[in-house]
């Protein structure tokens, strides 16, 4: 007995997502590492349907990836700071030179390049206030365009919402 494929559906910027796309990237953004038959099984689908749909969304590009949670304590890096970053020099090769240098620096753990007063916001981690200290005189302030550093300490990172809305 065959298994009919629900017809393959074109997703992107054009196509709007269905209730059951949202409810499998609802599923996947609160557990990524959830079986298909366990994804299924919580959905109601069959196996070979959620299998596809999940599918097609990455090759839409939809779900451009999965990334494992670490434990920054565990791995010697408890303390995370905010550290606001302003330049001296806008022109475009700068901009681009330092979000890449920035982007590649060891404890970043997000690199935001934003509109505003400051230019960029690195979300870091390091063993402690000494670190952070040294991160932000050897691997920040050392660029020439780099203006200004405003560094925020960070007490606790709770997960938003996100965009999928609950659909009850």
């Amino acid at each position: 007995m065959r298994n009919p494929q629900p017809p393959r559906r074109a997703v992107g910027p054009a196509t709007t997502l269905d209730h059951v796309d949202h409810q499998l990237l609802r599923a996947l953004s609160e557990n990524a590492d959830v079986t298909n038959k366990a994804l299924a099984g919580r959905l109601g689908l069959a196996e070979s349907t959620c299998a596809y749909r999940v599918r097609a969304l990455r090759e839409a590009g939809v779900i451009t990836g999965t990334r494992a949670q670490l434990d920054l304590a565990l791995l010697g890096c408890p303390l995370q700071a905010i550290i606001m970053v302003r330049l001296g020099s806008h022109t475009m090769a700068n901009v681009n030179q330092l979000y890449d240098a920035l982007a590649a620096t060891p404890g970043v753990l997000q690199a935001f390049h934003v509109a505003g007063a400051d230019d960029f916001y690195l979300h870091v981690a390091v063993e402690n206030a000494e670190a952070l200290r040294d991160f932000v005189l050897q691997y920040v302030t050392t660029h020439r365009v780099v203006r200004q550093t405003e560094t925020h300490l960070v007490f606790e990172v709770r997960n938003g919402a996100g965009v999928l809305r609950s659909r009850t």
